[in-house]
């Protein structure tokens, strides 16, 4: 999977609850089409720019899911969705955020601040 990246060519992290997590960038087309599908012990953050709505259909366990606007403001808020459900299309989200289950630290209205990998 292509991390994600920002200008300075630093791989971006979020924070969750128990870590710090890779920002996994998902904008080909097998990237958005494979997710997290059939993955077991999730240890990436996915984001999917452009996208307003998802399924499970095919994960082997629940994520939190974060949509949000342009802006990194947190629009939705999920937290374990179980498998073989759909989030329909919400109204001004411009990106969706997969977490493991149970690490997502955010709320409605919050920000997302990505960081920068400190190795």
């Amino acid at each position: 999977m292509d991390l994600c990246y920002n200008e300075f060519g630093d791989t971006m992290k979020i924070k969750g609850k128990s870590r710090i997590f890779n920002v996994v960038l998902c904008e080909r087309f097998f990237l958005r089409l494979k997710g997290n599908m059939g993955r077991k012990n999730i240890q990436d953050i996915l984001l999917f720019p452009k996208c307003n709505s998802i399924h499970t259909f095919f994960m082997r366990e629940a994520i939190d899911v974060v949509m949000i606007s342009k802006e990194n403001q947190v629009l939705y808020v999920r937290n374990h969705l179980t498998p073989y459900h759909i989030i329909l299309p919400k109204k001004n989200v411009y990106a969706t955020l997969e977490f493991p289950r149970e690490e997502n630290p955010y709320q409605v209205g919050d920000l997302i601040h990505y960081q920068k990998d400190e190795e």
